[in-house]
């Protein structure tokens, strides 16, 4: 098994990577293997992002909070990636999580959590809602709430994508996904 973890922060290894390397480690310990991608929205990157997720199990978007929601680099790169490789998300495991010095956070896990909704995927949740609050890596490092919410994200997730593996060897297959049903409220 495999998640991959997307990073959508202007700094490859600031906040938001260090509380997606607190979600992988669990499940590494849970023998899944992981990526962290930093989510460049390149056409090259986002068509290397959906070639991986035609295999993996499971993905994670992380973004900052940039004036109350995710980033516009996250925004861009999951609008492109949900054209090129939305086919691919359904009835996997998702999960959001987010990065902020102080505020704005739920409503940047409202924004990238409507990108799994949309695609059928299962989110896994934590004891709290998914963000680490911090201005530096070292800082978020002494979030120890925020690093624990990371952590049983990351157990959470492990314990959803064993469950789904136990059940397809066991015979239970993913519902079929219906045609999309389109309604325009304009006459």
């Amino acid at each position: 098994m495999k998640v991959i973890l997307l990073n959508g922060s202007r700094r490859e290894q600031g906040c938001t990577y260090t509380a997606l390397t607190e979600v992988a480690k669990p499940l590494q310990q849970s023998g899944i293997d992981t990526e962290i991608i930093h989510a460049v929205p390149t056409d090259e990157v986002v068509a290397t992002v959906a070639e991986k997720l035609k295999t993996a199990d499971g993905l994670v978007l992380g973004s900052p909070v940039y004036w109350a929601s995710p980033s516009g680099e996250m925004v861009t790169f999951m609008d492109k990636l949900a054209a090129a490789a939305g086919a691919y998300l359904p009835h996997k495991v998702g999960a959001a999580v987010t990065s902020a010095r102080r505020a704005g956070t739920t409503a940047t896990l409202d924004v990238l959590n409507k990108y799994l909704q949309y695609h059928q995927m299962i989110i896994a949740s934590s004891n709290y809602w998914n963000m680490v609050h911090g201005n530096t890596p070292a800082e978020v490092q002494q979030d120890k709430e925020g690093l624990q919410i990371m952590h049983v994200l990351g157990q959470n997730m492990a314990w959803i994508l064993k469950c789904i593996e136990a059940g397809k060897k066991n015979g239970i297959a993913a519902p079929k996904s219906e045609p999309k049903v389109m309604t325009n409220f304009i006459r």
